[in-house]
């Protein structure tokens, strides 16, 4: 497991098309980076894997809206008996997303509530590495 992360903001709930990404990583230097872009800054290759991620958040019902969500970079076991056999490990992004309800609720969702959240589509670990660098 690495230490970087990716924070997606959404000032609107519900309005996918509108956000804020901030990548957090180690630079070559050992220093703690903040890179921030809006989404008429995501490169155009990258486009396909935000969209997935948006896939994921939709998921969550109309009761619930992402307001945040972090997304860190793992291997995944889809095998739990052979977890210590990295040839069935696959990468992954892992989400934890913040949601509100219109009744003034708050709360955290992770992959124990929705099994989706864990995002093993080499787009979406490719998406995850260009934002962190590595």
């Amino acid at each position: 497991m690495n230490s970087s992360e990716i924070q997606i903001q959404f000032p609107r709930p519900g309005e996918w098309q509108e956000f804020t990404l901030t990548a957090v990583y180690e630079d070559a230097g050992g220093y703690t980076r903040t890179d921030r872009y809006t989404a008429d800054e995501i490169p155009a290759d990258q486009a396909p894997a935000m969209a997935a991620v948006v896939t994921a958040l939709v998921g969550l019902g109309e009761d619930w809206q992402a307001v945040q969500v972090w997304a860190t970079q793992d291997w995944y076991y889809p095998d739990p008996v052979n977890e210590d056999n990295p040839i069935v490990a696959v990468e992954a992004v892992y989400l934890a997303v913040e949601a509100v309800n219109p009744h003034g609720g708050r709360r955290i969702f992770t992959a124990r509530d929705y099994p989706e959240f864990i995002v093993t589509d080499p787009a979406a670990v490719e998406f995850f590495k260009h934002f962190t660098k590595q």
